[in-house]
């Protein structure tokens, strides 16, 4: 298994709709008072077709709510989730107190030039220089943003200005996760010297770029959080789309024709050089390229060069002063040699940063190219076709469902799980070249809300996923999370490259038809972290997330009368009991203890006085708050039933189970849980080590099997649903 480091992130440290949109912090643009601009009729109709979807305000802050107030107040906004000081800009560099914050101050637009604008002649690359911050895998993604206006105007909201209406609070639209984010934010920008200290327009007078990084450092915590990444994240919190990455040292044969195709159809497409130590970040290279950076690619042209067909490539540095020197840069003595209106043509766009080089040494100098696909065929497919997407959150947590990868055999198993029904194969290609029929799909797996928690010491973790054929005997079954006897068995059929530490790990694969089982995870075991996983599929495929249906196969448990019950048992629990021949908490606390200390090779430290109280509640049939004859023997055959149990999964005679082996010995138990009681069971019985001592695993089964058996005894017509009273539910929940 590959364990790959990303260069950036080596210096810094249930199923739904992924198209549904929510309004980040609450703040809803459906109600955003309608401010009447001069804007030219494509702005308008992109603003009228993003102006009905449904978005979810951040935070629970509705941008039209916020403006009329502010507009009836008279006041400027000033936003209380983000406000203008310094836990906004960072917490270690741009910490409190840093010597990179010193003298920043926060101040508005209006503050800094005598006629603020918003947008001036629609946004254009000019408008994103970088600042202070290690943030040009964004700015690239914004860069490539401005070429296609209708993506543009997703994001960048129209209606918003300094002068007409002006409120001092702007809003902007960001895919989080498989849904839209309306984000809300004041003017307020931090400065230094007088001069924005972050991303600023090259005129300094055009504020979109700089409010739009505010805001997305608002959704990430702070801006700190931004600094290293990859460019393929400002794709997609872009776009909502997925993004694939081709290695330049290994390129696909008709890689520059899927660049055209790519450049065509809107995508998003940035490059970088990779870094092979923390001395080359930002090293700037003979030919003046900057190592460890983000490039945007703005251009491809075929041109006629001295009697051949010469491939071209237009690329972006976001700094804007460094830009290639070698061939067909800027003056380079190749341009003689191209017709003067073709030579024109090419060069009139260009702007401060951006330059023309030759394919050959774009695959020589970089090493890798992200693309971001709107629709993820487009690239290979000759006609449009839109792909069938299904999104599912889950989670990784130590001890339950945090496995590992493949190179970890014994815990790899309990990883989530799901499933993917391929039945139609892909329409029929001439690029196919006589393959046989298969059927496309693109697994994406994403974690989640990892720059947040920066400030907490966490980073991204290293991810990836394997797929699996899913054996015979399990096809058309749900229900069904594979052991880790299937996975020992099987080599998996696909899996993604490489697991790397970058938000989003992704690979398109051709499979036959057939039902497979895909397996995303962190890299090492106990890795904790939320994560969505997105499944684009060319056809109509079946999906779902494979999960234990909750079941218990009990063993009758013949509940004896006393005068059924063992004299040899009657006496000893005379001697145990005292004279009121009942059990007490203190009672049961004494006996179990004095019982497990008998037993050298147990972990434990004792039954808690809680543990007792809980058994007792558990078995006491009366409500006397002790256990008779007949109770007490039925929670003494049951704990020689779980000790039975418990050693034969003490694998490695430790005296404790591991909460892996705990999975085993509770179906081996006859019990049958989802992942979520997995985690509920873990949190509540486990050691910090993820180890269970025998005190733990013997209350964690009393508790189920009492629960299992009150609910089936309740369930009296079998239909998996119970229906309690108050009393009824007082008397469970109190005493339990």
């Amino acid at each position: 298994m590959r364990h790959r480091k990303s260069p950036k992130s080596r210096k810094n440290p249930q199923n739904r709709n992924p198209f549904r949109v929510k309004y980040y912090l609450g703040q809803d643009f459906g109600q955003l008072l309608q401010v009447r601009l001069k804007i030219s009729p494509k702005y308008r109709k992109y603003s009228q077709k993003y102006r009905n979807v449904k978005c979810a305000s951040y935070l629970g802050q509705d941008y039209g709510q916020l403006l009329q107030e502010c507009r009836r107040s008279g006041a400027l906004f000033r936003d209380p989730a983000f406000p203008p000081a310094a836990a906004s800009l960072g917490f270690r560099e741009l910490g409190p107190g840093s010597a990179k914050t010193r003298g920043v101050e926060w101040r508005r637009p209006t503050e800094l030039c005598p006629r603020p604008q918003f947008i001036v002649d629609g946004a254009t690359r000019t408008d994103i220089c970088q600042g202070a911050l290690g943030d040009c895998w964004l700015l690239a993604a914004i860069a490539s943003l401005t070429l296609n206006e209708a993506l543009l105007h997703r994001v960048v909201p129209h209606g918003q200005s300094f002068q007409q209406g002006y409120a001092g609070i702007f809003h902007f639209q960001i895919w989080q996760f498989g849904e839209w984010l309306d984000v809300v934010v004041d003017d307020f920008l931090p400065t230094k010297d007088g001069k924005l200290l972050f991303v600023h327009s090259a005129e300094g007078s055009e504020f979109w770029s700089a409010l739009l990084e505010k805001a997305y450092a608002k959704v990430n915590g702070c801006y700190e959080a931004l600094s290293g990444g990859s460019t393929s994240e400002g794709f997609e919190d872009f776009t909502g789309g997925v993004t694939e990455w081709f290695d330049l040292r290994r390129p696909p044969a008709d890689l520059y024709q899927i660049i055209l195709k790519a450049l065509e159809r809107g995508s998003l497409l940035g490059c970088s050089i990779d870094i092979t130590s923390a001395f080359d970040m930002e090293a700037v290279t003979f030919k003046k390229l900057v190592k460890g950076h983000a490039y945007s690619v703005t251009g491809a042209r075929q041109i006629p060069y001295r009697g051949q067909a010469l491939e071209l490539i237009r690329m972006r540095n976001p700094w804007g002063e460094v830009e290639w020197t070698g061939a067909w840069s800027d003056g380079s003595a190749e341009w003689h040699a191209v017709e003067p209106a073709l030579r024109q043509q090419l060069m009139v766009r260009m702007e401060d940063g951006e330059f023309w080089m030759s394919f050959r040494d774009f695959l020589r100098e970089f090493t890798r190219l992200e693309i971001c696909n709107l629709t993820p065929d487009a690239l290979q497919s000759r006609k449009f076709r839109k792909w069938n997407t299904r999104l599912y959150d889950g989670t990784w947590r130590r001890g339950s469902t945090a496995g590992g990868c493949r190179n970890y055999p014994a815990t790899f198993w309990i990883n989530p799980q799901f499933k993917i029904q391929l039945d139609e194969v892909d329409d029929a290609r001439d690029e196919d070249g006589g393959r046989e029929p298969g059927c496309s799909f693109l697994l994406a797996l994403m974690q989640k809300h990892r720059r947040r928690e920066r400030r907490y010491g966490k980073d991204m973790e290293t991810i990836g996923f394997a797929v699996y054929e899913v054996p015979p005997e399990y096809v058309g079954r749900s229900g069904v999370h594979l052991k880790r006897e299937f996975f020992l068995a099987n080599a998996s059929r696909a899996r993604s490259e490489q697991f790397i530490n970058l938000r989003e790990v992704s690979t398109r694969f051709r499979l036959p038809p057939g039902e497979y089982i895909v397996v995303p995870s962190t890299f090492e075991p106990n890795k904790e972290g939320d994560f969505v996983l997105r499944v684009f599929s060319e056809k109509k495929a079946g999906t779902e997330e494979m999960d234990d249906k909750i079941q218990a196969t009990l063993p009758d448990e013949k509940v004896l009368r006393e005068s059924e019950i063992d004299e040899n048992f009657k006496q000893l629990f005379k001697q145990l009991a005292g004279p009121d021949l009942e059990i007490s908490v203190t009672e049961l606390q004494t006996i179990l203890n004095r019982i497990i200390a008998k037993h050298k090779d147990l972990r434990t430290k004792g039954f808690s006085l809680e543990s007792c109280r809980s058994m007792v509640n558990l078995m006491d049939k009366d409500g006397n708050g002790k256990l008779g004859l007949v109770e007490f023997n039925v929670l003494w055959n049951r704990i020689r039933n779980y000790l039975s149990i418990f050693r034969k999964f003490d694998l490695d005679k430790s005296g404790s189970i591991s909460a892996y082996e705990l999975r085993l010995a509770l179906e081996a138990a006859g019990y049958r849980l989802n992942k979520r009681l997995h985690e509920l069971l873990i949190t509540r019985y486990a050691e910090p080590d993820l180890a269970l001592d025998f005190d733990s695993f013997v209350c964690c089964l009393v508790r189920l099997e009492t629960m299992f058996r009150f609910f089936q005894a309740m369930d009296v017509d079998q239909d998996g649903v119970v229906t309690f009273d108050l009393l009824q539910w007082l008397q469970l929940t109190m005493f339990a």
